[in-house]
């Protein structure tokens, strides 16, 4: 495998140029700042950003050459909820701090039993899909919040 070295300034939020490879990563992968990655056609590189960075789908990783690597969302376990009182389920997810991805008729949130099991008391319908997954970032433009502080 060929070794690719990115500078520090590596993530932009959209493309600039010619896409030159993909890498498909989770939400939790697409959260980093130092780690070997390979690329979706096995060619590995280095990420080595200023400090921790939340990667969004559509984002590139500049390597030091200027090609652009582009993130995907791959698909991942999650929940798929649904429901005849939205907003209400939509409070309680969001009163969780749980990374959410918004749709219109529907929400997807990382599996987990003890969300699951307080939405159904709620009257979620909840059902297991794989599917990539793109939450909504933070209040204040700040990504991923993972506390109050802003």
């Amino acid at each position: 495998m060929t070794t690719l070295m990115l500078t520090a300034r590596t993530y932009h939020d959209h493309a600039h140029g010619p896409e030159f490879a993909q890498v498909s990563l989770d939400y939790e992968g697409r959260f980093l700042r130092r780690k070997v990655l390979a690329t979706d056609d096995g060619q590995q590189f280095l990420v080595d950003l200023p400090s921790t960075t939340s990667l969004d789908h559509g984002g590139v990783l500049l390597l030091e050459d200027g090609r652009e690597i582009r993130i995907v969302a791959a698909p991942e376990e999650l929940l798929e909820v649904t429901g005849d009182d939205m907003p209400r389920i939509a409070w309680h997810i969001g009163n969780r701090h749980t990374p959410c991805q918004i749709e219109a008729g529907r929400l997807l949130i990382q599996r987990d039993h003890v969300i699951r099991d307080m939405l159904g008391k709620i009257g979620a319908t909840v059902r297991e899909v794989v599917e990539p997954f793109k939450p909504e970032g933070g209040a204040y433009g700040h990504g991923r919040t993972h506390s109050h502080a802003h």
